[in-house]
């Protein structure tokens, strides 16, 4: 895990940080689980993943049984391919990327040949030339769920956090073959980016996908150009980071003065509320892993965003401790997840965060 930098300006309680951890972790165990160890399985096995990572990085430690039930259930999905999915999943990068996060954590070595195949599988899944394409080609590096047609920033993002999660560094070739694609999505005209797309807006934000003729969940302009929004940004800034470029680095320089300009803690900015706890979770991991304390807003006037964002957390959490998004866009209307997500989020506003934060209520 990456350092949190410390910021005596932005500190978050840690008995504060502990209550709303054991409250989420609460419903999570007494309200969520299945029987099987599932979370949401009729999601698929990524929602189990990513709630699983989530308790492990909050400090539950991995003798909990709600976390040995979670990883049964996780290894009992794993494939002859290596990959770690359901049954006819529609998204098997995606779910297996999430798997690796979580199992990696756990640091046993019984699962070191699972995550190796794992490995193999998602290396194998990614754009390049395995589908016949060239560096010259928009999608090449890129990652997808795992049937689409093509690849997009977000699946991307997941890959090369996995692959972080593995050890793997800037060294990595598959993490190299993604930050070109990454590049790509970024509305910046760069040495790194021959995309059309660039220019059309320059701003230096990110959006869903160069591949394909692009796409942005935030539309498009009047002239062809796919518009930038922040949580792509963060997921296009952390993936720079995780790969291995410098804050002096262009690229990484034009995102941060995008994120400045369209900073928030209340809204999803071009999206509203949709998507809002993706946005949460990818936004903590991007200024985490920017290490560059304090973040200033596009006036200049330092943010405390980890005090900031869990103060929007804490006003947000439910009776049951539990977080929901009232628009269900993105499946964010189902609570397992976005509690998962929020965890992941409250994961980077700590340090250092206890191992023995939860217990079964009585």
């Amino acid at each position: 895990e990456r350092a949190i930098p410390t910021d005596a300006s932005d500190q978050v309680d840690p008995e504060r940080w502990q209550a709303v951890v054991a409250r989420a972790s609460d419903f999570l165990r007494l309200s969520a689980q299945a029987e099987d160890g599932s979370f949401s399985a009729e999601a698929g096995t990524g929602v189990t993943a990513l709630v699983l990572t989530g308790l492990l990085r909050v400090g539950v430690p991995a003798e909990d049984p709600m976390v040995t039930a979670a990883t049964d259930y996780l290894l009992a999905h794993v494939r002859p391919s290596g990959g770690i999915y359901a049954e006819d999943s529609k998204h098997a990068n995606y779910d297996t990327c999430l798997a690796i996060m979580a199992l990696s954590q756990l640091n046993q070595s019984r699962l070191e040949p699972v995550l190796a195949s794992a490995e193999r599988y998602v290396k194998g899944l990614q754009w390049d030339e395995s589908e016949g394409l060239t560096p010259e080609d928009l999608a090449y590096g890129g990652a997808g769920y795992g049937t689409h047609a093509r690849p997009d920033l977000s699946n991307t993002s997941f890959l090369i956090e996995a692959l972080s999660s593995l050890g793997r560094g800037p060294e990595d070739e598959a993490i190299q073959k993604a930050l070109l694609f990454v590049s790509r999505c970024q509305n910046l005209v760069s040495a790194e980016n021959d995309s059309p797309f660039a220019e059309l807006v320059d701003d230096g934000g990110f959006y869903y996908s160069v591949a394909a003729g692009g796409s942005s969940q935030a539309g498009t302009t009047p002239e062809g150009g796919l518009r930038s929004y922040p949580s792509m940004t963060y997921a296009g800034l952390k993936s720079m980071i995780y790969a291995g470029l410098a804050p002096e680095d262009r690229r990484v320089q034009a995102a941060v003065t995008y994120l400045k300009e369209h900073y928030s803690v209340t809204t999803n900015p071009g999206l509203g509320s949709s998507g809002l706890f993706y946005y949460y979770q990818t936004m903590s991991k991007a200024l985490s892993a920017l290490e560059q304390p304090p973040l200033l807003d596009a006036d200049g006037n330092p943010r405390r965003w980890r005090t900031e964002l869990f103060e929007q957390l804490v006003a947000n959490q439910q009776p049951d401790g539990s977080w929901v998004n009232h628009d269900p866009r993105w499946l964010e209307g189902d609570a397992i997840l976005v509690t998962g997500y929020s965890l992941l989020a409250l994961a980077q506003l700590q340090s250092a965060p206890s191992k023995a934060v939860v217990h079964p209520q009585d």
